[in-house]
């Protein structure tokens, strides 16, 4: 659970939403690090840009190192992301 306040999935309305049910996971959820967005759904937006030019856009680092990349930091910062 968040210490932010944020809107579920359920009880989303407008464009959050719409991002909700893109972003929604195989599992059936939203992840809660894309949760804490959901009072500002253009911070939300602006996240999962930032998101996909980092991991998927044209850059010199292959696919592969920026995904060790984010392995590595998520595990010295014990975050399941």
């Amino acid at each position: 659970m968040a210490w932010i306040a944020e809107i579920d999935e359920r009880e989303a309305e407008g464009s959050l939403k719409d991002q909700y049910l893109k972003l929604k996971e195989p599992w059936g959820g939203i992840d809660n690090i894309l949760k804490i967005h959901s009072l500002n759904p253009e911070s939300l937006a602006a996240h999962v840009q930032l998101y996909k030019t980092v991991m998927f856009g044209k850059s010199p680092i292959p696919r592969i190192d920026r995904e060790m990349i984010a392995l590595v930091v998520s595990s010295i910062n014990q975050c399941h992301y």
